[in-house]
């Protein structure tokens, strides 16, 4: 694939230096770039950089344009990091083949299921009786949608992502290869020393435009539904737990997890293998640091950070207490030092 400059600059609406009719033919890292190479540079660490790479043309922003232009071409926009991650969206569409639309000889789509226009079912795929997959839709080799199961119009399902059975995913998701939605919570009420299970009578219902990484569990509620709002994306290796409810635009990374009926708020980011244990309530713009343990509601945006030693538990419970008012006794301790002659 080949694409000239000044295309690119008028895609991304930048202001373009150098020669309009410069080809590249891959996106890549000002390190390793060559003369037929776009790169970009959203990190002023990395400024440096600038005078040694051979990328034929670098995305950069207005503070960098002087140096950028000093070099040889360049395309200056307002957020190079943005621009960026349009044009791989740009350059992917351009270089992956869309799967064919129709359904494949070997996929099973039971009666009453609803296929819509241009929708492609894959090789060995499973859509159940009384699923929807909307215009448009992917349904990849071997994924699976439930009976009853709904997927939004242009939603990627990929080779053996599991959508449940009630389940829902709006309009241009993407569920990654081995992400189950839908599975049963976590549900067992003791009886006599052993465990009685508590059928999980819910659905999942994720939002439009959200991302699901591959490996990652969103359990079905209990009764009420579990919840993903629109926009929402979440990594790979990530636990949902039954009847968690996700606001708009929220972000989890790699290996966290969120323990049942927890509610999360909008704009929220969860750092990875941060864990939020059960029945809290986490407001609007919570930024929460990797390997942070929640173990109480948040109700003030901001950033949260809290990694402490393991300890046996009854002296893990004395440190911890003791930690909460070490700011105040260490103020206590230099109002006493400014005292002693």
């Amino acid at each position: 694939m080949q694409a000239r400059i000044g295309d690119l600059a008028a895609l991304l609406g930048g202001e373009l230096i150098g020669d309009p009719q410069h080809t590249v033919v891959r996106i890549g890292t000002l390190e390793r770039a060559e003369a037929d190479t776009i790169g970009f540079l959203a990190n002023p660490r990395y400024q440096a950089q600038l005078a040694t790479t051979r990328a034929g043309c670098v995305i950069v922003s207005a503070a960098m344009r002087e140096a950028a232009a000093a070099r040889g071409a360049a395309i200056v926009v307002a957020d190079p990091y943005l621009a960026y991650a349009k044009l791989s969206q740009w350059w992917a569409a351009r270089l992956r083949e869309r799967p064919a639309a129709g359904i494949h000889p070997s996929a099973v789509v039971e009666e009453g299921a609803i296929v819509g226009e241009g929708a492609s079912i894959g090789a060995l795929a499973f859509v159940g009786a009384g699923a929807v997959v909307e215009a448009g839709a992917i349904v990849s080799a071997q994924a699976h949608v439930g009976e009853h199961a709904f997927v939004g119009e242009g939603t990627v399902l990929k080779p053996r992502s599991m959508l449940a059975f009630g389940c829902r995913i709006g309009a241009r998701g993407i569920v990654h290869g081995g992400a189950v939605i839908g599975a049963d919570g976590f549900g067992f009420a003791p009886e006599a020393g052993r465990w009685t299970k508590i059928e999980q009578l819910g659905a999942v219902r994720l939002g439009d435009d959200v991302e699901i990484g591959a490996n990652t569990c969103i359990d079905r509620g209990a009764l009420d539904d579990t919840v993903v709002d629109d926009g929402v994306k979440i990594d790979n290796l990530v636990q949902i737990a039954h009847n968690v409810r996700i606001g708009a635009h929220t972000a989890f990374a790699g290996c966290s997890a969120v323990a049942g009926s927890t509610r999360i708020g909008r704009h929220c980011t969860i750092g990875g293998a941060a864990n939020i244990v059960g029945h809290l309530e986490i407001c609007d713009g919570v930024h929460i640091s990797a390997a942070t343990l929640v173990t109480a509601s948040i109700r003030k945006p901001g950033h949260y950070t809290g990694v402490f030693p393991f300890d046996d538990h009854a002296s893990w419970e004395k440190n911890a207490a003791t930690l909460k008012h070490l700011h105040s006794l260490r103020e206590r301790l230099r109002a006493l030092e400014k005292r002693t002659p």
